[in-house]
């Protein structure tokens, strides 16, 4: 076996771990709008806290594809209430198949190939932006109801390959151009953002065809590719004045570590240092596998933002 085959079998086996957990039933549902997609889960900390518990608030990715939703992060929302957090985790609308696709295998999460013809576009423009922001502009209140012990001073906002670009975008909507529907006209009251893979950059993911054209599809084709950047990409709504850290595996051959690394450079020239913990021998999915070593090394991160 050469290594382009041990990493593809090596990036197997960890997706299957981070797939074999079952999903974890949240404490509470709260809607954040009419669609049955516009809903959040909300976890509360496992052991009693002290006073109030820090607030972090999951995006899950997926590929923006409506396949991948939120049940494959319950058991990284449970975990990260095990270590003490109050966890909101968000669903949003997706992209669905083309008309006349298969369906999808029993069981797929992001990596895994759906069959011929199934594999549905990358999120909806811009339904998916209006939904992430509609829920995060929701949470004060939907915690106040549903999560009394969070406290909202101190929210971290985290997300996962597709869900990490989210995560970063909802950090940065001040960033936006005034006239766009999303923006805010000051930073968001949050601790900071910690992107686990994240597609920050979409020029860069764009180059590494990235999930099979992902951001390209994300923002509806090539022909508005350019134009809707400025609207979406992370990479260039910089800076944003908010703590950032990317965890990033190293032998990630789903978001490569160069997608986080433009990122980087692109908040370097912007004068904006953001953090990047690059691991060893670690690929995408390890980041949001209980089992594995890195969900907690994620953790950590959040704890120093939160705590």
């Amino acid at each position: 076996m050469d290594g382009a085959e041990e990493a593809r079998a090596r990036d197997a086996a960890e997706e299957a771990s981070a797939f074999s957990h079952p999903p974890v039933a949240p404490d509470a549902t709260a809607a954040y709008g009419e669609h049955p997609d516009q809903v959040v889960d909300f976890y509360a900390p496992r052991s009693e806290p002290a006073g109030s518990a820090p607030l972090v608030v999951v995006l899950h990715g997926g590929a923006w594809r409506d396949p991948y939703d939120r049940a494959h992060v319950s058991p990284f929302a449970d975990f990260l209430a095990r270590w003490g957090f109050a966890v909101a985790s968000v669903e949003y609308r997706r992209g669905r198949p083309e008309p006349g696709a298969g369906i999808p295998r029993q069981g797929a999460g992001p990596g895994v190939e759906p069959v011929r013809g199934a594999e549905p576009v990358a999120g909806r423009w811009p339904e998916t932006f209006d939904d992430v922001a509609a829920a995060l502009d929701a949470l004060p209140s939907l915690v106040r109801e549903q999560l009394p012990v969070a406290d909202p001073r101190r929210t971290v906002l985290t997300g996962h390959s597709a869900g990490g670009q989210l995560a970063l975008w909802a950090a940065a909507r001040h960033v936006l151009p005034a006239d766009a529907p999303w923006f805010l006209p000051r930073p968001m009251p949050l601790r900071g953002v910690v992107a686990l893979a994240p597609i920050a950059d979409f020029t860069a993911a764009r180059e590494l065809d990235v999930c099979s054209g992902a951001p390209v599809q994300l923002l509806g084709g090539e022909a508005s590719f350019e134009e809707r950047l400025a609207l979406a990409d992370p990479a260039s709504l910089l800076p944003t004045g908010i703590a950032t850290t990317i965890v990033q595996g190293r032998s990630d051959l789903v978001v490569p570590a160069a997608v986080a690394e433009a990122y980087a450079d692109a908040a370097a020239k912007e004068g904006e240092v953001v953090g990047v913990t690059l691991l060893e021998e670690t690929g995408h999915f390890p980041l949001i596998d209980p089992a594995a070593d890195a969900c907690a090394v994620v953790a950590e991160e959040i704890a120093q933002l939160a705590f």
